[in-house]
């Protein structure tokens, strides 16, 4: 008869640990949308990668990617041949499922959804601001070496 409420308070704290553990709650993954921007207009047809630490997203804009979530911040590099070009970082934050972890399991599923990504999030929608492509001069490149002002 005593082994009943035991098994029934193990239980009890078993649930309330895993829910708020991010990793039991939230994927790893997230759908976002990627657009660009030059001066104050949308353009399409850009080409981005989409990158952290682990994995790398290919995508033409304006269009939805799904990528994997983390911890590190989101570089993304877009280039539009003689037009336009842009490099940015984008910071994951972490999302409200990873603290319920610091308090539930005593930081142990803080480390589990740190490592996971599934603490986090990227903004769901990243509008890039593009930079006008600079005309190059048609002379010869600089010397290997030379300092350029």
């Amino acid at each position: 008869m005593f082994l009943r409420p035991v098994a029934a308070c193990a239980a009890l704290l078993a649930l309330l640990a895993g829910a708020g553990c991010a990793s039991l709650t939230e994927s790893t993954q997230q759908n976002v949308l990627v657009q660009t921007v030059l001066d104050h207009r949308e353009i399409g047809g850009v080409g981005c990668v989409l990158y952290n630490d682990v994995g790398k997203w290919f995508v033409t804009t304006p269009a939805r990617v799904t990528l994997r979530k983390s911890a590190a911040p989101l570089r993304i590099d877009c280039q539009k041949e003689g037009a336009a070009w842009a490099y940015e970082k984008v910071d994951s934050k972490a999302n409200g499922n990873l603290w319920g972890n610091v308090i539930l399991t005593a930081g142990v599923g803080y480390v589990i959804d740190r490592n996971t990504g599934a603490g986090y999030d990227y903004p769901s929608t990243l509008t890039v601001l593009m930079r006008p492509a600079v005309e190059r001069d048609d002379g010869p490149p600089p010397a290997a070496g030379a300092t350029l002002y």
